[in-house]
């Protein structure tokens, strides 16, 4: 008999997002580049870019546990924040804080976490569509998982 590989499912669920586990690599890898902040306007771009970066995750696994429309807002958010870090990392390098490979790389890793979430922003909604469609045919009534909170 063929064995099938058991998935280990996380607890926490949003855990098992390829962009969650993305985010919070982002976050650790920008918090060890700008470790040692020279004086104290270096230290107050490193708390800010920190927490930032530190939000694109946040608002991620806050979303993933409210309703398909409510994880789309949070997702959105969570775009905001990579917006921020964009900037930050701008100003980091115009400080002489990041080298221009630190520079690069964290771009690329920005770039990615849009390509990521948006391409989840319109798996949600291409999902809430099938639902609404499947709503109107069943002649107003609502569905059984209308109010179901999202399932991966």
């Amino acid at each position: 008999m063929e064995q099938q590989e058991e998935r280990v499912v996380s607890f926490f669920r949003f855990e098992d997002l390829r962009v969650y586990a993305k985010a919070t690599d982002y976050a650790t890898w920008i918090m060890q580049q700008l470790s040692t902040p020279r004086n104290e306007a270096e230290s107050v771009l490193v708390r800010s870019f920190s927490h930032s970066a530190c939000d694109i995750a946040l608002n991620i696994a806050e979303g993933s546990s409210r309703s398909k429309s409510q994880f789309d807002h949070y997702l959105k958010i969570a775009k905001t924040a990579i917006r921020e870090c964009v900037v930050y990392t701008e100003v980091a390098h115009n400080m002489g804080m990041l080298g221009d490979g630190q520079f690069e790389q964290s771009r690329e890793y920005l770039m990615e976490l849009t390509r990521m979430i948006g391409a989840l922003i319109i798996s949600l909604q291409r999902s809430a569509e099938r639902r609404q469609s499947h709503d109107e045919e069943s002649d107003g009534e609502a569905a059984p998982y209308a109010n179901d909170e999202m399932s991966y």
